[in-house]
């Protein structure tokens, strides 16, 4: 597991905003708590690039009362062979 970031705000809509500490995530990327829960997935990514903020899917909107200052962390997924391509000349 990638450390992501430390949860900044919440959102009625569902979501939550983080602060990013590492690596750039993929969109769709499964997000999880320290004790390897899901959370959900990460939805949009944007503001600077020198500190870009992630925004999160929540999957229970339950969650989101206690999730403010906590650490979560995300699983790549595969890409399932995108960045394999044939040369044309084959």
């Amino acid at each position: 597991m990638d450390f992501l970031g430390i949860v900044d705000e919440t959102a009625d809509n569902g979501t939550a905003v983080v602060i990013l500490a590492g690596n750039i995530p993929d969109i769709g990327n499964h997000v999880f708590d320290s004790n390897r829960n899901k959370i959900g997935s990460v939805k949009r990514v944007f503001g600077p690039v020198s500190e870009p903020f992630i925004s999160v899917a929540v999957d229970d909107a339950a969650i989101l009362k206690g999730l403010k200052g906590k650490e979560l962390y995300i699983i790549r997924r595969a890409q399932n062979g995108k960045d394999k391509r044939r040369n044309r000349r084959d």
